[in-house]
């Protein structure tokens, strides 16, 4: 009765019929309860917990899933297929590529580990979600020392990446704790044979040096990930769009203004090509603040009208400001206190 319920329960999940999922795993809890086997039961309570992670409810999520750790006596015992395939909840997290789930398989010993890591995972994810992300990057960093033991590089890189956001996101650690975490997931990437998993992380390890203020890594990882993004499909396309726009800023940041140029116009020319009018606005103003520091200061003012606009066309009040204290700076420069002061005026 247990495995049809959790058949049906995994099949109801696979329709995208969440509450129908609960139902069934709940009851499989319920009947296990029942049973002399703690693994049987912590296998139900696995898949309770992660039908409510995809249901949206991390806190009923959690309390399901830490019925599911094994005791120290149980973490030599094998749980086998009843384990929840956690692919069914990765829609929900996005943040975890299918392949980081499932790599530890085909031996009992590496299997289990899998799916202790697996459930590192899922609470760390539910902790995300009850914003406390100190809590869940021990979670994280626990899931990443189990799939390394695994050999499962993929899932540990990845989760290494989330334990560092979620440090970023908590500002309850070291600058030094946290580069020590990108560098770990940053060797990882290295032996890494998938490029677009590759990709997203060398671009996930640039957002988190950016954070940090340590701009060369950040464009150093950029431009790898840059490198990884080949393709003609659309996603790949706003991808690498992205990841353009990063690596100018990343060099505004380094003060390299004369090479941040060419990445700002291949983004803005991408992101017009994309109709993405915001982010576009956001890498003229980004070409705009190069010129300026290059002292051209006509085309810092022309790039800064095309901000304005593309911030106008997009309803971005924050950018049109921003846009507009530039120009009254760029028209300074040029010697037009007039039109400095309009443009000011409109700022405020």
């Amino acid at each position: 009765a247990i495995e049809g319920l959790t058949q049906a329960g995994r099949r109801a999940l696979a329709l995208g019929a969440r509450q129908e999922a609960v139902g069934c795993f709940r009851k499989a809890l319920l009947l296990s309860r029942d049973t002399v086997s703690p693994q049987l039961l912590r296998a139900c309570a696995f898949n309770l917990g992660a039908a409510y992670v995809e249901t949206g409810k991390p806190r009923k999520a959690l309390e399901f899933l830490l019925q599911s750790q094994p005791s120290e006596r149980e973490n030599g015992e094998h749980l086998g297929d009843l384990y929840f395939n956690a692919e069914a909840a990765q829609e929900a997290l996005q943040d975890f590529p299918k392949s980081c789930f499932g790599k530890a398989t085909g031996h009992d010993d590496v299997s289990q580990a899998g799916g202790r890591a697996g459930t590192h995972v899922q609470m760390g994810c539910c902790y995300l979600g009850m914003r406390e992300p100190a809590r869940a990057v021990q979670c994280f960093l626990d899931a990443a020392q189990t799939y390394t033991a695994a050999e499962s590089p993929e899932a540990a890189a990845v989760a290494l990446s989330r334990a560092s956001g979620s440090m970023l996101q908590s500002r309850r650690f070291q600058a030094a704790e946290i580069a020590g975490v990108l560098a770990q997931c940053r060797s990882l990437c290295e032996t890494i044979p998938d490029p677009a998993l590759r990709g997203k992380l060398y671009n996930d390890i640039g957002l988190g040096y950016s954070q940090l203020h340590i701009f060369s890594l950040a464009a150093e990882s950029f431009e790898r990930a840059l490198g990884l993004c080949g393709g003609e499909l659309e996603g790949n396309r706003h991808r690498e769009a992205a990841l353009l726009q990063n690596l100018g800023a990343a060099h505004n940041a380094l003060r390299s203004f004369g090479t941040a140029l060419g990445w700002h116009q291949r983004a803005a020319a991408l992101h017009g090509t994309l109709g993405n009018r915001r982010a576009q606005g956001q890498c003229f103003g980004n070409l705009a603040y190069a010129c300026s520091r290059l002292g051209n200061h006509e085309a810092a003012a022309e790039n800064y009208l095309h901000a304005l606009k593309a911030f106008q066309d997009s309803g971005d009040m924050q950018g049109q400001w921003q846009a507009c204290e530039g120009l009254g700076t760029a028209c300074f420069h040029l010697g037009d206190p007039q039109k400095a002061i309009r443009h000011y005026q409109e700022a405020l």
